[in-house]
């Protein structure tokens, strides 16, 4: 970690992270492909259940951020024991407070389903489907938490086997179950939940026999220190995944007025989106352990030079994607639900405005993970939210009765320049602090 030439080395643990973040993003891209088979209510219905499956999420991001990144600072102090406390805790609390959360949403499912943006059609489908999504949430969040951590030791390619296996197994089970079963979306939310027990087993597994740390119950620990620790590191993801599932929400709700089909559009536009994410994301965590190690060590010029290596080859890669997307984008937006020309329509227009801001998102990206893994946490937590809350969920809701749709349609590129513009500076001080730290060592 603190050897082996920064570029090679983050692309080496970026390879294998990318392509879990990928798999990982198929679960909910082929549901979406398949249910949209059923009915643009029934599409619709998945997106409204991608709000939910991010509070899930961010509950896995914060334990296995949060564990994760103070591991792989533990593990740069050579202090293997207090590495293997973080890991057990973040673990076992991940699980049960996902098991706490399962309950009651569960017991109010109805009204759920209501609160996320589900119409008087969308309604049957998106309570069926989020019944299994739920039962299978304490896998789904633990596994999340074992992926981190495996890739924070470094073991970004054993990090990628389960989420591979799971997500390679849904893609079989959706049209298993949907159509040979006749089980309709109930068969695709148990196929994902299928998928997502099976990846908690496979990750678990490998955590034991591969892992750096073990995950012990004797090592479960929770206390304030441990806590402390764990939010010092996790609270920007937790930030990120919350924050987004707000505004997903706030985005059903205001595109209730528009019908069932800008409901689908929108969140067929989430879903390709995700798969930009997917990479972007899998970039920046394979910087982070690169990061974590090498500023518990001292040495920030590896941490700026991994910095700016993301920042660009990134943007070149957006830039590209950008172009790409412009272009298709009404053939991307009807592979998930062709036949549907309202869909079509309005999904494609939005794809093509947040086109104009793509780039952006490589610079917020790599910026917030540098903060989070330098334990500059307000600052991570603030950009967390500015991109998906702050800006955004005003504008989802402002610009509407103005615009139409396209109020709707342009919510998020505009919340992206804005927040680029407030991130310059509270990145760049942390940049300039280790170019100052770097020249003092220098001189000693």
């Amino acid at each position: 970690m603190t050897e082996t030439p920064v570029r090679r080395l983050i692309t080496v643990l970026a390879v294998p992270t990318v392509i879990s973040n990928l798999i990982s993003t198929l679960y909910n891209a082929a549901d979406t492909f398949f249910v949209g088979q059923i009915s643009t209510s029934a599409s619709a219905a998945v997106g409204v259940a991608l709000s939910l499956q991010s509070v899930i999420q961010a509950i896995g991001f914060f334990f296995g951020q949060g564990s994760g990144n103070n591991m792989s600072r533990q593990l740069g102090h050579h202090d293997e024991k207090t590495a293997e406390i973080l890991a057990s805790t973040g673990f076992f609390t991940s699980f049960i407070l996902s098991f706490i959360l399962m309950v009651p949403c569960l017991i109010f499912l109805r009204p759920l389903s209501v609160f996320l943006g589900s119409s008087e059609t969308i309604l049957p489908y998106a309570e069926d489907y989020m019944f299994y999504i739920l039962l299978s949430s304490p896998f789904m969040a633990s596994s999340l938490v074992l992926n981190n951590q495996l890739r924070f030791e470094g073991n970004s390619f054993y990090s990628m086997i389960g989420l591979t296996v799971g997500g390679i197994l849904n893609l079989f089970l959706d049209p298993l179950f949907i159509f040979v079963f006749g089980m309709g979306i109930t068969g695709a939310a148990v196929a994902t939940a299928i998928s997502q027990i099976v990846s908690f087993t496979i990750l678990l597994v490998l955590s034991e026999c591969i892992g750096t740390v073990r995950i012990r119950w004797s090592s479960f620990r929770p206390s304030a220190r441990m806590f402390s620790m764990i939010m010092n590191g996790g609270l920007p993801s937790l930030c990120r995944q919350s924050v987004a599932s707000v505004a997903m929400i706030s985005l059903n709700n205001a595109a209730l007025p528009f019908g069932d089909a800008a409901i689908a559009a929108m969140a067929i536009v989430n879903k390709i989106g995700n798969f930009t994410n997917s990479v972007l994301i899998g970039v920046g965590q394979g910087y982070q352990p690169v990061c974590g190690y090498n500023y518990g060590a001292g040495l920030y010029g590896r941490v700026k030079e991994g910095f700016w290596f993301c920042v660009r080859s990134m943007s070149v890669f957006l830039i590209v994607l950008a172009v790409i997307e412009y272009i298709f984008a009404s053939p991307f937006v009807g592979f998930f639900r062709d036949g549907d020309a309202a869909v079509i329509e309005i999904g494609a227009a939005a794809l093509r405005l947040r086109c104009f801001t793509l780039v952006l998102s490589a610079w917020m990206m790599i910026g917030n993970m540098l903060l989070q893994t330098t334990g500059k946490m307000w600052r991570a937590s603030i950009l967390g939210f500015l991109r998906q809350g702050i800006i955004l969920i005003p504008l989802v809701w402002i610009l509407p009765p103005f615009m139409g749709i396209w109020g709707i349609q342009i919510a998020q590129p505009l919340a992206d320049l804005i927040s680029f513009v407030i991130s310059i500076p509270m990145t760049m001080s942390v940049v300039r602090w280790m170019d100052k730290a770097g020249k003092e060592q220098a001189q000693i």
